[in-house]
């Protein structure tokens, strides 16, 4: 018997990434705006401020391509690129990542199972349905259609009445330290930070659980002790 009465996800980076080529995407997103190329994709990303804003991609893309185009000297219009980038990519072409399809059957042999996201249904739901997810969970909350998304604890209440479940006896399990940790402890759900590198820290964040990968869910379900990890100090 699991200790938790429900487990729920986050799903970019969590449970799935995408699967472009992204060298191939870059350099189509220029020739879809007429631009020279310049940079490479591995330059552009640092640039990024934080993580997407659901609501406006491509301003925060644009503000990307504006700082890199300084730093080449070029004289481009950033919105256009980050539009051309945008018109380019496919939202479904995501794949799962590993553990994430085990790590999925093992919270649904211990009850439901709840997926919430930041995106809106718009842009998510081709990554839900090129996954099936909509065969393996229970609820699905889009917080990017809410007034306020998460850490703020608005979308995890939805989550959990969704789920029908108390959220002090559910688990959210996500990648992001201020997002999903921050907004879990918020809202009163006990969270699991999926770490991308075990040499990450968590402070000063405290999750209540750290895994290094889905496939420890299972144990950490089934309350063995091994599988849990202590947030870093």
């Amino acid at each position: 018997m699991s200790r938790f009465a429900a487990v729920a996800f986050d799903l970019d980076d969590t449970l799935c990434r995408h699967d472009h080529d992204i060298d191939a995407l870059y350099r189509r997103a220029f020739e879809a705006a007429g631009v020279e190329p310049f940079g490479e994709p591995d330059e552009l990303w640092p640039l990024l401020d934080g993580a997407p804003d659901p609501n406006d991609r491509v301003g925060y893309l644009g503000a990307g391509f504006a700082r890199l185009a300084a730093q080449h000297g070029r004289d481009v219009d950033p919105i256009a690129l980050a539009e051309a980038f945008e018109s380019v990519a496919d939202d479904s072409r995501v794949a799962y990542l590993p553990g994430a399809v085990d790590g999925l059957t093992a919270a649904a042999a211990a009850g439901p199972v709840g997926v919430l996201t930041n995106g809106p249904e718009r842009r998510q739901r081709a990554k839900v349905e090129a996954l099936g997810l909509g065969d393996r969970v229970d609820a699905i909350v889009y917080a990017g259609d809410l007034p306020r998304r998460k850490p703020h604890a608005e979308a995890f209440e939805r989550l959990t009445a969704a789920l029908s479940v108390e959220p002090g006896e559910t688990l959210y399990v996500g990648n992001s330290l201020s997002y999903d940790v921050a907004g879990a402890h918020n809202a009163g759900l006990l969270s699991a930070w999926l770490r991308a590198d075990p040499d990450d820290a968590a402070a000063p964040y405290r999750p209540d659980y750290v895994l290094d990968s889905l496939d420890e869910l299972a144990s950490l379900l089934a309350c063995e002790p091994e599988a849990e990890a202590e947030a870093d100090p």
